[in-house]
């Protein structure tokens, strides 16, 4: 079965960093859509970053600037950098992946393997 793990969460204060990791056992990303997406109490789940099959990175308008998605060399691992982190940005966030190659979507329907999540909460 494919699995998806999220690390590197944790409690930060507003303008502090983390960096996200998403390991994938039993395949590498290669070829995939893979995705960082957050969700809020209260708020639908919405896309921060995204990196393609033809491995260019998109991002989000409310986060760009702020956050950097990169694969390792293997792709069998995601990660996700945040940067001057603010309150807003406390949310559970997931690791999701596509295995289609025709196109890469914001919509987190579109993917079909997600983590468990890994909890980010930013304090003023």
């Amino acid at each position: 079965q494919v699995q998806l793990v999220e690390s590197g969460g944790g409690s930060v204060q507003a303008g502090g960093s983390l960096r996200l990791s998403c390991t994938g056992t039993g395949y590498t990303f290669r070829g995939y859509c893979m995705g960082w997406f957050r969700q809020a109490p209260g708020k639908e789940r919405e896309g921060v970053a995204i990196v393609d099959h033809n491995k260019i990175t998109h991002y989000a308008g409310s986060v760009s600037g702020r956050f950097t998605i990169s694969q390792d060399s293997t792709e069998n691992t995601l990660y996700l950098r945040i940067d001057s982190l603010n309150p807003e940005d406390t949310a559970t966030y997931y690791c999701a992946a596509d295995p289609r190659t025709n196109y890469c979507n914001w919509n987190w329907s579109s993917y079909k393997y997600w983590g468990q999540g890994t909890q980010v909460t930013v304090s003023s």
